[in-house]
């Protein structure tokens, strides 16, 4: 996968349903451009490889379709059969796993959140590094860490919302991860289309049109 092709904002989807995603992403596909997107489906979701099969067979070739809360390699080669095009995790992730989806071309996004992680991550072949719980830490974080590093492709996952969200693009993170702070519980678990639309709405003026 080619990073620079990478969507800036990953939509987080922890705990729902095959369909409850599948409401999520007719949303997205009917109100965005795919670009702007990806989709990270937690592990600890019911029936995670189903889900994942039946949205990247729907979805694969207009969004990214990740796994989320991979932490070791059993967990990768599940989610990459699955049709995961990208992996992240809330840990650092061993090398025997970074290297797997590297030869299955398939995006790895571990965790860190010291400068010694971030670069060690960096250095064993990560594509992105997740910075978690980046609202405990702060955007200026991320301008202050590259500053000796050098620029990196920087991830803040953990707090991130519409409010916050352009504070850590404007200090120096490549990406976002948010989950809560983009879509109201209760519409996703209700299947709520207009809520959602409302609240793909508020995100998109309030972090895009800025």
């Amino acid at each position: 996968m080619n990073i620079s092709e990478f969507p800036k904002v990953t939509v987080i989807l922890r705990g729902y349903t095959t369909d409850q995603v599948n409401t999520v992403l007719e949303v997205l596909d009917e109100e965005t451009e795919s670009h702007k997107y990806a989709l990270e489906i937690t592990l600890n979701s019911p029936d995670v490889f189903e889900t994942l099969k039946d949205i990247s067979r729907k979805y694969g070739n207009e969004f990214h379709i990740g796994a989320g809360t991979v932490m070791n390699l059993e967990d990768a080669k599940n989610a990459v059969n699955a049709g995961a095009q990208f992996i992240l995790s809330p840990v650092q992730l061993e090398k025997e796993v970074l290297d797997f989806c590297k030869s299955n071309q398939v995006a790895t996004v571990p965790a860190a959140m010291s400068p010694s992680e971030v670069y060690k991550m960096k250095k064993e072949g990560a594509d992105i590094i997740k910075v978690f719980p980046a609202a405990a830490i702060g955007p200026t974080f991320f301008k202050d860490i590259q500053s000796p590093l050098g620029q990196l492709p920087l991830m803040a996952v953990g707090g991130v919302s519409a409010e916050n969200a352009q504070d850590f693009f404007d200090n120096g993170a490549s990406f976002v991860g948010i989950g809560s702070g983009l879509f109201n519980k209760e519409d996703i678990l209700n299947q709520n289309k207009e809520g959602l639309k409302n609240s793909l709405k508020y995100f998109e003026d309030t972090v895009f049109q800025r």
